[in-house]
């Protein structure tokens, strides 16, 4: 049996967080698709903001000293891919999950750090994992810890934790009744980013809810 943690980690080294605090209005998530690679330090990023967003975000990776290099590998109207290489002062908790044996199931940006979500084997890797964090200068906190019988990679839904807050909170204010009883940026101040970002994460959940719920191949 293994169990499933869910994180909040800040630092000032942390993988991204001088960009994170610099252009708060942009979510940034982890690509979970994506191999990462410890010995290069390279990982997949999707960015979700508006243009001026967009402009800032790479200014900001431009003065970010846990940043490498970096390259944009695909781009819509409201949402990047990213590539970007960090430098060896950068703190990443990906390589330490993948050594105690576990995975990461998803790790989204916050207005100081990051949310992850980890799966693991056992209680110890948790251990280990707050051990490391603790050792590097990584602020870690546990919001919830949960057993599971399964190893899996994502839900039924398949849906991210960000896009289901997301569609939770517009279904609880009232974002699909008719007529709406709040906009995108009630909502984007609600979850703190942009409005252009909750748009996209409504937009793509509810084709992920489609897909996964009514279409058939």
């Amino acid at each position: 049996m293994n169990v499933i943690a869910e994180v909040g980690i800040t630092g000032p080294d942390l993988a991204l967080a001088p960009t994170i605090e610099a252009v708060p209005s942009a979510a940034i998530q982890v690509v979970p698709q994506s191999g990462t690679d410890a010995e290069t330090g390279m990982f997949f990023f999707l960015v979700e903001t508006d243009n001026e967003g967009f402009d800032a975000f790479d200014a900001a990776l431009a003065d970010d000293h846990t940043v490498d290099e970096w390259l944009l590998v695909s781009e819509s109207e409201t949402a990047r891919i990213y590539r970007i290489c960090h430098t060896s002062e950068a703190k990443v908790l990906a390589p330490k999950t993948a050594e105690v044996g576990g995975l990461m199931l998803e790790a989204t940006s916050e207005p100081r750090g990051w949310s992850v979500r980890l799966q693991l084997p056992d209680r110890a890797a948790l251990t280990d994992i707050w051990e490391y964090c603790k050792d590097e200068g990584i602020t870690f906190e546990l919001r919830q810890l949960y057993r599971q019988d399964d190893w899996t990679i994502g839900g039924v839904t398949g849906l991210t934790d960000a896009q289901k807050v997301a569609l939770t909170t517009a279904y609880e204010r009232g974002y699909f009744s008719e007529p709406r009883e709040t906009s995108l940026e009630e909502l984007a101040a609600e979850l703190g980013i942009s409005p252009t970002a909750v748009g996209g994460r409504i937009r793509r959940g509810t084709e992920r809810l489609v897909e996964s719920t009514l279409h058939e191949e």
